[in-house]
């Protein structure tokens, strides 16, 4: 067992007598030793609940013979972070999360590891630990949570953000506000809609890595419960079988959670998030390959924000597994694949059925031909840009407008509340990038804004920034490379005529080669206001929205 390391033999008497110091006994320590990993805290609605899941988990791992040993993770509400300085710390979380996790694991070397996330950059950066560490591993998070009511009508959080823009615009008063606010999120658990959290969690079960349910039992369900009883099961029969996380996460594996992705209409971060997790398994997943699959694999799927069903709505649908089946129709997905269940993937979706195709529609009846993501590229995004078009209304699927320009999120908020955004522009949000930002913050704010203003069948806003997974409209963000970096964002200037194609994927500053070359010549990058900290070491060692932000590793 790898954790002979710190507890068998004459030497490791004092290893020993420190677990004992705990109240290990002798027995405990020679049992596998199993890390579970837990993200609660009482900051993100996500994972205020996780401590009971953890106890769950251990209740498993006991119950197959191991001994669980719990120590915590960070993590950050990207809600609560949202439309201020502390957004910017986000994305910068996940590289920390994967890190530390590497710290704890390989300091004290556990057998295998249980993962308790729940919200948007806890999963992916416990994603990217457990491809890096590749000790036998499993995922459970904390579910999703409910949608809320208003007099009969489902609402959510991007709700309650589109409801300001709604009170600017005089279609709502200040009161129902209120209301809307005090309803729309009734509990814990991730956010209700196909945000990232959401995504993220979903990806992980069509990846293998979580259990089947692992994306869609809500929170508050017992099932949740009986969910992490058995992934703590499970993962002894991981670590018995020496199966670890890079067997199971192949290129293949990927392939089948983009698949699911598209037909999900899942948050473009997912477009972050899954080739960063990759590169941790020394798979390399070009952008291209997201088209590629998006051209095959159609959007059965309609979740809010691009649609009025939420998480609650898919799981009584019959959640991933019914998703995969549907789909596989298409041979768009790897039945061979292996999974933590000790099975396949054809295994797993096999009793899986679609119990409301209001929800989750056949392959020969879809919202659309492709899936619900699209990278888009052309002169004004050499590296690409992303699109979550499956939100993105038909009037707004080719588009050309006057550019309007903003150095900040914060500056382009105060213009669309202030009314001086109008049909037609094309709003422009720059050094918001990875390291422009530092950060790449979400742009909710401002996209929450436009279509609350009454202008998100008119109003387009691009950013070399990234989108909340709540974003809907078209809102095309990843832009790279970013302003910082001296992309072609930077050298765009207010009345520039910008033309958007989401059909062709081509994104288009008409603006002459001549004229581009000469205000590349003049330009200087906007210095950062971030000196020191954190922020500051992650925007020197941070790579392109286009690779996944990782880090260099020179």
């Amino acid at each position: 067992m790898r954790s002979d390391l710190m507890k068998k033999g004459l030497e490791r008497a004092p290893h020993r007598s420190l677990f004992k110091a705990m109240g290990y006994t002798d027995s405990e320590i020679a049992r596998p030793i199993i890390g579970v990993v837990n993200s609660a805290n009482e900051i993100i609605p996500g994972h205020i609940h996780l401590d009971r899941i953890a106890e769950d988990v251990k209740a498993g791992i006991r119950m197959a013979g191991g001994t669980p040993v719990e120590f915590p993770a960070i993590g950050v509400c990207d809600g609560i972070a949202m439309g201020h300085e502390g957004m910017k710390f986000s994305l910068a979380s996940r590289e920390l999360i994967a890190d530390s996790v590497e710290v704890m694991a390989m300091a004290h070397p556990f057998d295998g590891l249980v993962f308790i996330p729940n919200c948007d950059k806890i999963v992916p950066g416990m994603l990217m630990a457990a491809m890096r560490l590749n000790i036998p591993s499993i995922f459970v998070s904390g579910g999703p949570m409910l949608a809320g009511d208003t007099g009969g009508k489902k609402v959510d959080l991007i709700s309650v953000f589109q409801g300001i823009g709604q009170v600017k615009a005089r279609t709502m008063t200040v009161g129902e506000l209120k209301a809307l606010e005090d309803r729309a999120c009734p509990g814990c658990g991730s956010c209700s809609g196909m945000y990232t959290a959401n995504s993220m969690n979903c990806v992980t079960e069509a990846l293998g890595l979580g259990l089947p349910g692992n994306g869609t039992i809500l929170a508050v369900h017992a099932a949740r419960r009986r969910l992490a009883k058995e992934a703590g099961v499970r993962v002894m029969d991981l670590v018995k079988k020496k199966v670890k996380p890079r067997d199971i996460a192949t290129l293949e594996a990927f392939k089948n959670a983009i698949a699911v992705d598209m037909a999900l209409g899942c948050s473009t971060n997912t477009v972050l998030h899954i080739p960063a997790i990759a590169h941790e398994a020394g798979i390399n997943l070009s952008l291209d390959l997201f088209n590629r699959i998006s051209e095959k694999t159609p959007n059965i799927c309609k979740l809010s924000p691009a649609g009025d069903h939420h998480i609650e709505d898919l799981d009584a649908a019959g959640g991933i597994q019914a998703v995969m089946k549907e789909i596989s129709r298409l041979g768009v997905i790897n039945r061979k694949v292996p999974t933590v269940t000790g099975t396949t993937v054809g295994e797993n979706m096999k009793k899986a059925r679609v119990l409301n195709r209001e929800v989750i529609r056949t392959v020969d009846s879809p919202y659309s031909k492709e899936g619900g993501i699209a990278v888009m590229r052309g002169n004004l995004a050499p590296d690409g840009a992303v699109v979550k078009q499956s939100a993105v209304a038909p009037e707004m699927q080719v588009k050309e407008g006057r550019a309007r320009v903003f150095d900040s999120e914060d500056g382009a908020i105060a213009a669309i509340l202030g009314g001086r955004i109008k049909p037609g522009d094309v709003v422009v949000i720059r050094y918001e990038g990875p390291k422009g930002g530092p950060g790449m913050r979400e742009m909710l704010g401002p996209t929450s804004a436009i279509v609350g203003m009454g202008l998100g069948k008119s109003v387009a806003l691009l950013t070399d920034g990234r989108f909340s997974g709540g974003t809907q409209g078209a809102a095309i963000g990843h832009i790279s490379p970013e302003a910082a970096e001296g992309g072609p964002i930077a050298l765009v200037r207010d009345d520039d005529i910008i033309s958007i194609d989401i059909p062709k994927k081509k994104l288009t500053l008409k603006v002459s080669d001549g004229e581009l070359t000469r205000r590349k010549k003049d330009f200087k990058p906007r210095p950062s206001s971030v000196k020191s900290g954190y922020l500051a070491r992650y925007a020197q060692l941070v790579t392109s929205a286009s690779t996944g932000a990782i880090f260099r590793e020179d």
